[in-house]
């Protein structure tokens, strides 16, 4: 599992597809391919991968992973143009500190960026952004003012929601250690919604249990 606070950013080298499924290349900062081996997972712009091919000495560095069926039907992932920028994450060991949310790298689906602005303009290194974007129908219940939300991997905290719109609120920090400052209007973007609200849907809230919902929401993560 992942909590959604980005490691590093990568690069898109290519989108490569091969006898039985999408191969992506990626590159990637040494520092982290050499914490990397083969069959690891990687959580590239919130989407769960399994590292393969990892070059750290190669030029650039680089490692690929290979898209099932699912994973381009539900991600951006096979959209991506080479020179676009995905982030990175590897998963979090168990019993470290959980500084963002648990993120499964499970995409539900995609939203639509529909604006992302600073707002204070006349100082665009130092200030806070809102960004606004859509997201299926089919997921409006799970995402919930103050709740969490992944985007792009990033676990980000909701500010408001009307109809299919959600309103995010980014730090400087966020926005410029990301992916987010490379998106434009109308992109893709890979949505997670917070799987605790998933369990609590599924139990009904108050259904009597051997568990409660966070002991359950930690088993099903791993934990």
């Amino acid at each position: 599992m992942f909590t959604g606070l980005i490691e590093t950013t990568g690069t898109l080298l290519a989108v490569t597809p091969t006898g039985g499924a999408t191969r992506i290349t990626i590159a990637a900062p040494s520092p982290l391919l050499n914490r990397l081996n083969t069959g690891d997972s990687v959580s590239v712009s919130g989407v769960c991968l399994t590292a393969l091919n990892i070059e750290p000495n190669a030029f650039p560095p680089r490692f690929s992973a290979d898209l099932a069926a699912e994973t381009i039907a539900r991600t951006t992932l096979s959209l991506l143009q080479p020179e676009s920028v995905v982030n990175l994450e590897l998963p979090t060991p168990a019993g470290s500190p959980l500084g963002g949310h648990v993120v499964q790298g499970h995409v539900d689906g995609t939203g639509t960026l529909v604006a992302l602005e600073p707002i204070t303009p006349e100082s665009p290194t130092d200030t806070d952004w809102h960004l606004r974007l859509t997201i299926p129908d089919a997921l409006t219940r799970y995402v919930v003012e103050k709740g969490s939300i992944t985007i792009e991997g990033i676990s980000l905290t909701v500010a408001s929601v009307v109809g299919t719109e959600v309103t995010i609120a980014i730090i400087p920090h966020t926005y410029a250690s990301t992916s987010l400052r490379t998106l434009s209007p109308g992109s893709p973007i890979n949505i997670e919604v917070d799987v605790l609200s998933k369990y609590a849907e599924r139990q009904n809230v108050g259904a009597a249990s051997k568990f409660t919902l966070t002991e359950q929401y930690l088993i099903a993560s791993g934990y």
